[in-house]
Order: C-alpha cells, then structure tokens, then sequence
C-alpha cells in the first residue's frame, strides 16, 4: 500500500495549487494522508477526487468551512498499522513522550504545523512523521512531503522525504 503524506498546504495563500511532483504522485498512492492547514475548500475537493482514500484533519489555520468536514485527530488501520494524524504536537523538546503518552495505541503518527520535516521512533515504537509542506518552505531549503510503503506483512517501508525544486517567481 503506497503512502502519500503532507500537510501545511495553506492555499492560495503560500502557494497557487499544489506541486506539480506532488500531483503526479496521486495516481500511484493508494492513501494520501494530510496533517491540516489546507487553509482552503478546493485543496480538499481536489484530493478527495483524485484520491483513492483521503485521510485528514484540520489545522490551527482552518476556518470553519473545514472544521466541519474534517476531523482535530483521525485514526485509520492501513494494512495492519495503527495510524494517527494530528496537525500540531507541541515544540519539538519532549515531543516523543507527549505523542507516546497521547497516542499509546498507535504505530504511526502523521503530524504537521512547523513545516519541520521530522522522522523519529519512539522508545515504545511509535513512528513520529512530519512531511514539511510543499508549499511554504519557512526557514527550510526546500518545501517537502513524503511517501512510504505498508508492506503486506504491515511494516511502514520506504519512508522518503521528497524535497521539491524551488518556485519559480
């Protein structure tokens, strides 16, 4: 099962539309996962369509328009992984503790808001990702999202950090 994760799209506002390396993806994922601050209604209209499974939450920039139609935290079973997807989990001192007491259940957690990218596994297993965003880059040398692979056994493989080229003006 073929991942694709992002989150902090914030459009139309850091950006026009999504990543053209981003939306070549889609027809080869079988679950996108977004981690909030869509910002807008199309972005989410646009990958429901185009998506096999869409997996999302709201973040601290979504207005009401996306707050009732996506959820603060959601869970899903992909291929026997235990998933979760929040936008924000605090700073990044501590992080690991806090998602591993909030989210004691889980394999996974899918997680935005600082457009850090971060991978790191928990003392207790539990995978923190942040795919950055692909569209607003901040203090970082590139705008990022990230695939990976559920194997049929229900491993997490193949987690890669795709790092977009720079936006022309």
């Amino acid at each position: 099962m073929r991942l694709l994760l992002l989150s902090d799209t914030h459009l139309p506002k850091r950006a026009k539309q999504l990543p053209t390396p981003l939306l070549t993806e889609l027809p080869h994922t079988d679950v996108v996962i977004h981690a909030g601050d869509w910002v807008d209604t199309v972005t989410l209209d646009l990958l429901e369509t185009r998506s096999r499974r869409l997996i999302g939450v709201y973040g601290n920039n979504d207005g009401p328009d996306l707050r009732a139609r996506l959820p603060e935290v959601a869970y899903a079973d992909l291929g026997g992984l235990r998933f979760g997807v929040v936008h924000e989990t605090g700073p990044a001192q501590g992080r690991e503790a806090r998602c591993t007491a909030r989210f004691p259940d889980l394999d996974v957690l899918v997680f935005g808001h600082s457009h850090i990218p971060w991978d790191t596994t928990t003392d207790t297993g539990l995978r923190l990702l942040n795919p950055g965003s692909p569209t607003d880059r901040r203090r970082q040398p590139h705008c990022t999202y990230m695939t990976a692979t559920v194997t049929d056994d229900g491993r997490l493989t193949d987690v890669e950090l795709h790092r977009l080229p720079p936006r022309r003006p």
